[in-house]
């Protein structure tokens, strides 16, 4: 299983906290996972935005982080500040 976590305006838009996939060699990484989520349409367009920020297991990455069965993902927009 994959556990993944949605933040802020993310979790606004989608209506979810988190949910938990399946996790299928087709999710490799936190790229593939985006892809996927993707796919889903409408309002999951949100995914694409070029400053989606992801969290592997509580440590900031890239989407060309590789996932395992058992990991912990967090998608959130990127944090501003003044």
């Amino acid at each position: 299983m994959i556990r993944v976590q949605y933040f802020a305006r993310y979790r606004e838009a989608l209506g979810l906290d988190g949910e938990q996939l399946s996790w299928e060699p087709t999710l490799a990484s936190l790229d593939a996972l985006r892809q996927f989520l993707l796919a889903r349409g409408g309002v999951w367009s949100l995914m694409a935005e070029p400053n989606l920020m992801c969290a592997r297991n509580q440590e900031l990455c890239s989407l060309d982080e590789p996932l395992e069965d058992g990991d912990e993902v967090a998608f959130f927009p990127t944090v501003t500040g003044g």
